[in-house]
């Protein structure tokens, strides 16, 4: 599953996972790992920090989170983009043991070797977006239709 993927410099941010060969439309490329922690476990460890806009967090259901800056993978470095080749795809355990539960990135589309992998991150927030918090989630994908933010729109 992840050999078809490279991780390295990003022209978008940071680092970012490229393909090195190609991808197929529908194809599952990586099981996005972390240590799973709850909600609560995850505001303490990280609640004093200071948001920088970027984060290995992904909130994997109501329980849990998967914390990727504790034995994360490659996936951790694809980077988000507003016109993503690829999405996030929550794998629910069938027992309902919500401890089980697995995220995967898969190919919206075919994706052509060299390729970097994006996701829509669908960041959403309970406060107001302002200026402040848009420049924080600032978003650097360089798409056409770019929202300049990561954040979702309110609802």
């Amino acid at each position: 599953m992840t050999k078809k993927i490279v991780a390295r410099l990003s022209p978008i941010h940071g680092n970012g996972v490229f393909a090195s060969a190609p991808i197929e439309k529908g194809e599952r490329i990586i099981r996005y790992k972390g240590t799973l922690r709850s909600h609560d476990d995850v505001d303490e460890a990280y609640g004093e920090i200071d948001e920088n806009g970027h984060t290995f967090l992904f909130t994997l259901n109501d329980d849990y989170v998967v914390d990727a800056n504790i034995g994360g993978n490659r996936a951790r470095w694809i980077n988000h983009s507003c016109e993503p080749n690829c999405e996030a795809v929550i794998e629910e355990n069938d027992k309902d043991k919500r401890h089980k539960d697995k995220i995967f990135i898969e190919a919206m589309r075919d994706i052509a070797e060299g390729e970097e992998l994006t996701y829509n991150y669908g960041i959403t927030l309970d406060e107001p977006h302002t200026a402040k918090a848009k420049k924080l989630w600032e978003c650097r994908c360089g798409a056409k239709k770019c929202t300049g933010t990561m954040l979702q729109p309110k609802r």
